[in-house]
C-alpha cells in the first residue's frame, strides 16, 4: 500500500511541477501537454515517468540536449513523501485528503515564491475557498460538531492567520522603511489557518522565523540575496503544526506556557 501511494504522490507531484512552471505565467496547466520548456517539442509517456525519466534521461531532454532541472525531480519526490507520511498519520481519513491538498498548494507556494517571489492567487484565494467549504463540509476538521461552526472555526483561523502576518509586515515596513512581507505572504497564511485554524496556524506563526533566520542570513550574507522570499518558511512550519502541533500546546499547557 505504502509503495502505491508514493506512486500516486510522484505522479501528483509531476502535476505540481507543471502548476509551479505555468501559474506564475499565466497559462493553463491543462493545455497544452508537457512538453520541453527549451525546444517546445511533445513529452512523451515514456519521457514523462515521474523520477525515474530524469534518472534514465540523464537529465536531458531526449531531443535538444538541454538540462532538465533538478526541480523536477525532487518536486515529485517531495510530494510522494508528504502523501506517505499522511497516510501514515492519518490513514485514509478525511484529514489525510485534506492535509495532502493543502501540502501540495504549499509546494506550489514554495517554488514559485523562490523561483519569481510570488505565490500564485489561484493557489491563495483558492485555497482559502476550499479551505472554508471542506470545513463547513467536515467541521470534524476542527472538531466542530455542526457545519456552520465548522465554517465559523475556519473563517477564525483565516483571519487570525492573515492579520498576524499583515500587522507583521506593517511593523517591518514602519522599521526598514520599505516592504518587509508581500500580500501574497498573507493571503498564503489566511489560506493555511482556513485549513488548521487558529490555534495551528499561531504555533506556525511563531515557528517560521527559525526557519527563515538561518537561510535567511545565509541567502543575505553569502548568495547576497536581498529579497528572502517568506513563503517556504510559512510552509515549512506548518507541516510541523500539522504533524506535531497538537502535542506541542500540550506540552506548552502542561508546563504553563
Amino acid at each position: 500500500m505504502i509503495a502505491i501511494v508514493f506512486i500516486f504522490g510522484a505522479m501528483v507531484g509531476s502535476f505540481l511541477n507543471v502548476c509551479i512552471y505555468r501559474m506564475p505565467k499565466g497559462r493553463s496547466v491543462i493545455k497544452p501537454a508537457s512538453h520541453c520548456p527549451h525546444c517546445d517539442r511533445h513529452i512523451q509517456w515514456f519521457d514523462n515517468i515521474p523520477i525515474l525519466s530524469f534518472v534514465m534521461l540523464g537529465a536531458k531532454c531526449r531531443h535538444c540536449k538541454k538540462k532538465i532541472s533538478l526541480r523536477y525531480p525532487l518536486v515529485e519526490l517531495l510530494t510522494a513523501v508528504l502523501f506517505i507520511v499522511n497516510f501514515i498519520w492519518f490513514g485514509t481519513s478525511p484529514k489525510f485528503f485534506i492535509y495532502t491538498a493543502l501540502e501540495c498548494a504549499l509546494v506550489i507556494g514554495t517554488f514559485t515564491d523562490f523561483a519569481y517571489y510570488m505565490i500564485p492567487d489561484e493557489i491563495t484565494i483558492g485555497g482559502l475557498a476550499a479551505g472554508l467549504i471542506v470545513s463547513a463540509i467536515y467541521p470534524e476538521l476542527h472538531n466542530a460538531p455542526v457545519f456552520w461552526k465548522g465554517f465559523l472555526f475556519s473563517l477564525q483561523g483565516a483571519v487570525v492567520g492573515g492579520s498576524l502576518i499583515y500587522a507583521m509586515g506593517f511593523i517591518g515596513e514602519l522599521i526598514f522603511k520599505k516592504e518587509a512581507m508581500g500580500g501574497g505572504d498573507v493571503k498564503l497564511m489566511a489560506m493555511i489557518g482556513s485549513v488548521i485554524g487558529w490555534k495551528l496556524v499561531i504555533l506556525a506563526f511563531f515557528i517560521a522565523p527559525f526557519f527563515g533566520a538561518f537561510i535567511g542570513i545565509y541567502l543575505k550574507f553569502v548568495k547576497k540575496i536581498d529579497i528572502i522570499p517568506y513563503g517556504p518558511y510559512l510552509s515549512l512550519a506548518t507541516l510541523i503544526a500539522i504533524m506535531w502541533g497538537d502535542k506541542i500546546l500540550r506540552g506548552f499547557l502542561c508546563y504553563g506556557i
